[in-house]
């Protein structure tokens, strides 16, 4: 099997938890190491390991794929060196903090033949596995609303200066806001148009942290929502149609376990307790249906091995650049809406 060699930009916390793991135990990728500026840590995880001091050092070795995990506001500058450095780039989200860098990005890639993708854990999380299901599945009829939820209880403000102070990639809108626009358009693809209510609810807060985006396709609407002011917590999906409904809380498991330092396993990892199941109430064959549903099995090794497949067998990669491209438009959209209360029509080769 063809190993592929990466190497992580940060060994923060979205390196320790949500990439390393997993790179470590797909066969497909050998983890060279990571760039560590100050703190030199990676090294007590994984001995064998490298700690870069510089991107420089990291990009003159022998790599084949770079995971840029730094703050948003400069995932353009380091993908863009990555990729002019010949390496295959994995970004997180947000992709970028505008439109246009979105798209030099995907330019760039698609030039000089590298793989490009984003960091859209979300997409395979047990949850929204389960909500595409049934809705794939059609028990639900044609859609009419449709309402995403991802809230927290944190009045305080983050310790971390890049979260809080004012810059591109700062806010809940680049920060929670694109796994919910992606998962949106993941389910439906991109919508006609975009109304978008920012608002700045703590105290003292430099930076954007309620969101209410709503999303104008042609025959249905789509509603995402994040807040620091949830302490009872609403279901993170709803979703109704014209035979019925299906209510999930949000159950993902994979975030926690990984943070409390459990390892990845193909067996039942990511696997949802019970009580979080979702609740169907339709109609199947002309009779009601009112019941809980089980979840399916959430597991973020699914989105490297789509990242191995598309670098060792020239597929599409799992979350693509272009994918990356619309979720940045709708957050341009949401920007423009806020800022002239009025609804923001995107471009039609963008809406699908």
């Amino acid at each position: 099997m063809q190993k592929i060699k990466t190497a992580l930009l940060s060994y923060g916390m979205s390196g320790k938890v949500f990439h390393a793991p997993f790179l470590d135990i797909h066969e497909g990728f050998e983890l060279l190491g990571s760039w560590e500026r100050s703190k030199k840590l990676i090294q007590e995880d994984y001995p064998a390991v490298k700690s870069y001091p510089t991107i420089d050092d990291l990009l003159t070795d022998d790599v084949d794929l770079v995971i840029v995990n730094t703050p948003v506001g400069t995932h353009y500058e380091y993908a863009k060196k990555v990729l002019l450095a010949g390496k295959h780039a994995v970004v997180e989200k947000a992709f970028t903090t505008t439109v246009s860098e979105a798209e030099e990005l995907a330019k760039i890639a698609k030039e000089k033949g590298l793989k490009l993708a984003v960091f859209q854990n979300r997409r395979w999380d047990s949850d929204f596995k389960t909500i595409q299901k049934v809705i794939n599945d059609g028990v639900l009829g044609d859609l009419v609303e449709v309402e995403f939820h991802f809230d927290r209880y944190n009045p305080l403000l983050s310790p971390k200066a890049h979260k809080e102070t004012v810059n591109d990639g700062a806010g809940i809108l680049k920060d929670l806001g694109p796994h919910l626009i992606d998962q949106a358009v993941c389910l439906f693809g991109s919508p006609k148009s975009v109304f978008g209510d920012i608002r700045y609810t703590r105290e003292n807060s430099l930076v954007d942290d309620w969101i209410d985006l709503l999303l104008i396709y042609e025959d249905f609407r789509v509603r995402l929502k994040a807040s620091f002011f949830v302490r009872e917590a609403n279901p993170a999906y709803t979703i109704h149609g014209k035979k019925g409904s299906f209510l999930k809380p949000r159950g993902d498991v994979q975030e926690d376990e990984l943070k409390l330092g459990k390892k990845p396993n193909l067996k039942d990892w990511g696997t949802e307790p019970e009580i979080f199941q979702g609740l169907l109430h339709t109609e199947i064959n002309g009779e009601l249906v009112r019941d809980r549903i089980p979840t399916l099995q959430g597991n973020y090794f699914s989105f490297f091995d789509g990242v191995y497949d598309s670098i060792a067998n020239n597929k599409t990669e799992p979350v693509t650049a272009q994918d990356g491209v619309k979720v940045m438009q709708i957050i341009e959209a949401a920007i423009a809406s806020n800022a002239e209360r009025k609804v923001i029509n995107l471009p039609t080769d963008l809406a699908d």
